[in-house]
């Protein structure tokens, strides 16, 4: 383990942010995890989780430890005729993932492509696409817990998953992800309802087609961080009760919506921000991709004042417009390296 200081972040988060870290450690192996925490404890630091970068918000001057998960390995645990069973280290580079499964001729995570990150930060906020969410194929997580001061396993189902959200967000300084458990098939069970992916995939029904069609889409849509600075979908698409969704309606009929459990319905945040006259529009150096309403880019060097100041203007029109308040999706991190709620 190789302790450093005054680490510039830059580049390892997707919205090119200068950061300063105080305290930076790159986590190779597990038992790293307890050996940083010590030192961060020794030091009186708090510690920040980093993983890819991709849904994070930074301040200029980080006065914590760092902790750069890289824990690699892909190891089968076990099959059966029907499902296979791989644990993926922490480090994983997500997409890179998803490609070697796609390989090995395990599916199940085709529609979820070109999704920046690391594999440690799926299940933490479920992350999805088009119709499939990483958690339908989670068996378990493995941690470590530092309340309790040990490793655990939690199960998919004790890890309460549901829309951008997991146990690992309601006690976001209590986990450690060191790996994930995937419990994927062997037969390819397509998901083709969402959006424009059943007409892209037309009647090649493989899930090699599948996988190349979204990142097709994805890349038509999505900018690529290394050339526009973003963190992918920064706001949450808003899920409303049926009587409010009525409501709105009535007076905006065309708006894209997909039916949710419980009688709710999810509307589509990009749709919300176009309407609201943010699609291509800047503030500063920072503003919502031309192409892509849902994503913010930094265009320049933008600062997290500057960062604020557009997904602020813009939930503030949004909710002046449509009366729904739009959700960031990225985690917003104090100088003392805390997870903080953002206003707006």
């Amino acid at each position: 383990m190789q302790l450093k200081a005054q680490v510039q972040l830059k580049n390892l988060n997707t919205l090119n942010l200068n950061a300063i870290a105080s305290h930076y450690v790159q986590i190779n192996h597990p038992d790293e995890v307890i050996a940083a925490l010590a030192f961060a404890e020794q030091q009186h630091l708090n510690v920040l989780v980093l993983s890819g970068g991709s849904n994070v918000l930074l301040p200029q001057q980080v006065q914590a430890l760092v902790m750069h998960l890289n824990i690699q390995g892909i190891e089968v645990l076990s099959e059966d005729e029907n499902t296979i069973t791989v644990k993926v280290g922490a480090g994983q580079v997500w997409h890179d993932f998803v490609l070697y499964s796609t390989q090995q001729q395990w599916f199940g995570l085709q529609n979820l492509a070109l999704i920046p990150g690391l594999v440690g930060a799926s299940p933490v906020q479920n992350i999805g696409a088009y119709g499939v969410e990483a958690g339908e194929f989670i068996e378990s997580v493995q941690v470590y817990d530092r309340e309790l001061k040990q490793f655990d396993s939690i199960s998919a189902q004790d890890c309460h998953f549901a829309y951008r959200h997991s146990i690992f967000k309601d006690h976001p300084n209590r986990y450690i992800i060191v790996s994930v458990t995937f419990k994927l098939l062997k037969q390819a069970e397509l998901k083709l309802n969402y959006g424009d992916l059943k007409q892209a995939v037309g009647d090649t029904l493989t899930a090699e087609n599948l996988q190349n069609q979204v990142i097709q889409i994805r890349q038509s849509k999505l900018p690529d961080p290394k050339e526009f600075p973003n963190v992918g979908s920064f706001f949450k698409n808003p899920i409303l009760a049926q009587v409010e969704f009525d409501k709105i309606t009535q007076q905006f009929p065309n708006i894209p919506h997909y039916p949710q459990a419980n009688s709710s319905v999810k509307v589509a945040a990009g749709w919300l921000i176009d309407q609201a006259g943010w699609k291509g529009k800047q503030l500063g150096s920072v503003g919502m991709f031309h192409k892509q309403a849902l994503v913010l880019v930094n265009y320049a060097e933008a600062t997290l004042a500057d960062v604020q100041n557009t997904y602020q203007a813009v939930q503030s029109d949004v909710k002046q417009k449509f009366s729904i308040l739009l959700e960031p999706e990225p985690v917003l991190y104090s100088e003392q390296g805390l997870i903080q709620a953002h206003s707006g």
